[in-house]
């Protein structure tokens, strides 16, 4: 396959962010709503890709929050982070998008989202936004 055909090819199946829905995400009644009970949860397989290449961005997403009167089913953010696969996306804009759609569907009192991607050309990133009810 030529460099031309695989760049179509990068193309064709590259989504953009609209592609990305929360209606995956599924909120789940929290019991235990005691103020100090923090939750971590980290995906250090993400992907997305660079919208400019189309080339496969790696990274590792943190998601902390202290929940209110949900948490997220842990199954359905995997699906949730799956659709980031095929998605050109920039590293802020996705670290935002991923924070607003779990506000959206958790409603907790804080919530933070880090984004750490691997070096492309011997620069990392990392991406923090926050949230406060």
């Amino acid at each position: 396959m030529k460099k031309e055909n695989i760049e179509e090819y990068l193309d064709s199946i590259r989504q953009d962010a609209t592609f990305i829905s929360a209606e995956v995400l599924e909120p789940l009644p929290y019991r235990n709503q005691q103020e100090n009970t923090w939750v971590e949860i980290t995906n250090p397989e993400f992907t997305s890709l660079c919208p400019k290449s189309g080339l496969p961005d790696f990274g590792c997403i943190t998601i902390k929050y202290l929940p209110d009167r949900y948490i997220v089913e842990l199954k359905s953010l995997k699906y949730y982070f799956l659709q980031f696969r095929n998605t050109g996306i920039f590293y802020e804009n996705l670290t935002q998008l991923i924070l607003e759609h779990l506000v959206k569907v958790l409603k907790p009192v804080e919530m933070s989202v880090d984004s750490e991607f691997t070096p492309r050309g011997g620069i990392t990133t990392k991406v923090t936004s926050k949230y406060k009810k």
